[in-house]
């Protein structure tokens, strides 16, 4: 059964916008958890601990799209690190231009989740900085968004 999970999320995850509910939101969320995780230009055992534990959270009882989530986010991070077409700061903007066109992704944002990555860069004071700098990017455009609301 476990086979047929993976190759489900494996077939979806290459075929995501054709084939996936809503996968614009899912592209999104892999967005904001690769800005938290691309910082340091890699992926190491502790954020993909809490990759996992977010990606189950947000997908519950649905293993395909927890594994989507987590190949499109490593899939970002990669496109960090290989400087191939995306950097971070292109990242936050791209997560900009989607929050402006899509004002529904403002709920997607889950600044708890998200705080998660500060342990993992306990021992690296430059990363934890950037992270607590997008983390604070992120909650301004929810304040400014709740204001514009009211």
């Amino acid at each position: 059964m476990k086979i047929f999970v993976k190759l489900k999320g494996w077939f979806l995850s290459f075929f995501r916008e054709g084939f996936l509910y809503h996968y614009s939101s899912l592209e999104f969320r892999a967005k904001l958890l690769a800005a938290m995780i691309a910082i340091d230009k890699k992926i190491d055992e502790c954020e993909e601990k809490i990759l996992q534990e977010i990606a189950s959270q947000i997908y519950k009882n649905n293993e395909a799209r927890v594994y989507v989530l987590i190949n499109t986010t490593k899939e970002y991070v990669d496109k960090v690190i290989q400087k191939n077409g995306l950097d971070l700061n292109e990242l936050i903007l791209e997560i900009d231009k989607d929050l402006k066109k899509v004002k529904r992704f403002y709920k997607k944002i889950n600044i708890q989740q998200l705080e998660k990555f500060l342990e993992c860069s306990k021992d690296n004071e430059e990363k934890q900085i950037t992270q607590k700098h997008v983390l604070e990017f992120l909650q301004n455009q929810i304040d400014e968004h709740n204001k514009s609301n009211v």
